[in-house]
Order: structure tokens, then C-alpha cells, then sequence
């Protein structure tokens, strides 16, 4: 499973780790991705998202039909 959000879209990113003495080798910042199951009222079922810390608490926020929404206005099938 690659580590990014189906809602916000955060990704990995990609920097230097550097040591005492500075020198550089690569590394990966990955995003807090969860896996969060939500009950969509409107077709009777729910859904499991793979979101980032800030995407559930978007979808607190906004509800779990909006983002259902946005998510398919991406054009991802869930």
C-alpha cells in the first residue's frame, strides 16, 4: 500500500538525513496514514478510507458524505 491520503493527498517527502559530521544520506518523511472505516448513510454501507491524521480530522469537520464526494471527484472508486 503506497503511503498517501485518498482525501488531502499527502504523500511522502523526500529529504537528506545529516550527521554529526554532516554528511548526507537519503531518507522519507511519510505522512500518519490510518485506515478509518465510516458509515455512509446514504448507500447504506460503509467505507474504509486510507487517510492522513489531517484528513480525519477533516472529515470530522466536514462529514463523512463530503468527503465521500471529494474523494470521488478525484476519481477514485470506493
Amino acid at each position: 500500500m503506497s503511503a498517501h491520503c485518498q482525501l488531502t493527498g499527502a504523500r511522502p517527502g523526500f529529504g537528506n538525513r545529516i550527521s554529526h559530521s554532516h554528511r548526507r544520506t537519503s531518507r522519507r518523511f511519510d505522512p500518519n496514514i490510518q485506515r478509518k472505516r465510516y458509515w455512509l448513510a446514504s448507500e447504506g454501507r460503509q467505507v474504509r478510507l486510507v487517510l492522513s491524521a489531517k484528513g480525519v480530522k477533516t472529515v470530522d469537520l466536514i462529514g463523512v458524505e463530503a468527503a465521500v464526494a471529494r474523494i470521488r471527484a478525484r476519481g477514485v472508486k470506493l
